[in-house]
């Protein structure tokens, strides 16, 4: 069985960083990606510029093999995500193009001839990944391992208080956004009122990149709607913060908000969304309305495991993360810079050979950063290749400066709006935790 590949899923930061590790232990790969092109979900918030500077954002197995191609790691700077790709994601992927396979959305994960509930012969037989091409026909692979780096990014939490879509939220989706808008295009937000749902960093990013265009233009309005009832910590630490750049975001939230250029409602739990003609209306469980010409969703993301229910899985009912690594990423207790390294034992699930990797191993929690994930993929490639020792020791060291710090989001002006780590900002404003919560 061993003749058969690795399936990784997902040709993102992680995924190529899987394959590079992969390639050079000379392990058969294949890495299934439903996007276009590499770091598909990178390139939905190119213009976010990551709190993680360059050194931080490159893995060494991937290093290794583009020097070999002339290729030198940038040393300096805090990148875009469109710069990431550009200078780093991009030219890894071409230089394992053969194993990779884009417009390749896998479709389901199951064992070769047995369903969940079938323990004879579990073990013994491969994986079967289902696919679904961009064009095509669905068609499966058998592999002798999977990892699964897909991400987050495409499950955003709903509007919704209670974790669900608000009732005609997926009916009206068509008026609402889930994802840090590109504020370069101003159209679209000048002159009108937007609300901005959610209370974390990536809804900070998008407040004061809103405020500022209020500040330019009476006729703009903000309002930015938190669930909770009181701001209690909405505007972070301030200068308290153990993350200075992400400090400084709620400290000029709050000069925002204290000048009347943001609106803040608080105890807004979303219950409905209602059209009137072009315009969203949010309902909320009280009774209270909010109309606008646009919404803006910044709630979290959440892992797919649709695709993943033949498997055999134990993750932690709260966060939906691997149970042994849960208590190490959990959001009340940890920011990204305090969250331990993970490896294959932790990440090991009763499904052997099966791996989550990356912002998916995490769960709900936005606490990821890109070198936490490097080191969890060197583990789980030296796990499979047999090199238990390797699997074993942590090799992962954060900078004594905090990897979350950083020079902040900005726009195409140069004006500061946020952050990133190097997970999706919505995950983690903390854009390392990219898109957080950028």
């Amino acid at each position: 069985m061993n003749i058969l590949p690795v399936v990784v899923i997902g040709a993102g930061p992680q995924g190529l960083a899987a394959a590079a590790h992969l390639a050079e232990r000379n392990i058969s790969t294949v890495v299934l990606e439903a996007g276009s092109g590499p770091a598909a979900a990178v390139a939905e918030w190119g213009h976010v510029r990551l709190f993680s500077e360059w050194p931080e954002l490159v893995d060494r197995a991937g290093a290794r093999l583009l020097e070999s191609t002339g290729w030198s790691t940038p040393t300096t700077g805090y990148p875009t995500g469109a710069q990431w790709i550009a200078g780093y994601l991009a030219p890894l992927a071409a230089a394992m193009s053969d194993r990779i396979r884009y417009g390749a959305r896998v479709v389901g994960v199951s064992r070769l001839g047995r369903d969940r509930l079938v323990d004879a012969g579990r073990g013994s037989q491969p994986f079967t990944v289902h696919v679904q091409p961009a064009d095509g026909e669905e068609y499966r692979l058998r592999a002798r391992a999977v990892i699964d780096a897909s991400g987050t990014w495409s499950s955003p939490n709903p509007a919704g208080a209670d974790g669900l879509p608000a009732l005609g939220e997926k009916a009206e989706s068509d008026l609402l956004s889930y994802r840090i808008p590109d504020f370069r295009d101003r159209g679209g937000f000048e002159g009108k009122h937007t609300v901005v749902v959610g209370s974390g960093h990536s809804a900070i990013t998008a407040v004061l990149a809103l405020a500022r265009m209020a500040r330019r233009d009476p006729n703009t309005t903000v309002t930015w709607a938190l669930r909770r009832a009181t701001t209690g910590n909405a505007f972070g630490g301030g200068e308290a913060d153990e993350l200075p750049a992400r400090g400084a975001l709620g400290i000029k939230a709050k000069e925002f908000v204290d000048a009347g250029l943001v609106s803040l409602v608080t105890g807004f739990r979303v219950e409905r969304v209602v059209r009137d003609g072009e315009r969203p209306i949010l309902v909320a469980e009280d009774g209270r309305t909010l109309a606008a010409d646009r919404v803006v969703v910044l709630t979290g993301f959440r892992p797919d495991l649709s695709f993943l229910s033949e498997l055999r899985l134990e993750l932690d009912p709260t966060l939906q993360a691997p149970v042994r690594i849960a208590a190490e990423v959990d959001p009340n207790l940890h920011s990204c810079g305090s969250v331990a390294a993970t490896g294959a034992v932790d990440l090991a699930q009763p499904e052997p050979d099966f791996y989550l990797v990356g912002a998916k191993s995490y769960g709900r929690a936005p606490t990821f950063l890109a070198l936490t994930g490097y080191e969890q993929i060197r583990s789980v490639v030296a796990e499979l290749a047999g090199d238990r020792e390797a699997a074993r020791r942590v090799e992962l060291v954060l900078p004594d400066t905090g990897v979350c710090g950083g020079a902040g989001l900005f726009d195409a002006t140069g004006a500061s709006l946020g952050g990133a780590c190097c997970a999706p900002p919505a995950q983690v404003l903390q854009i390392g935790r990219i898109p957080a919560s950028v």
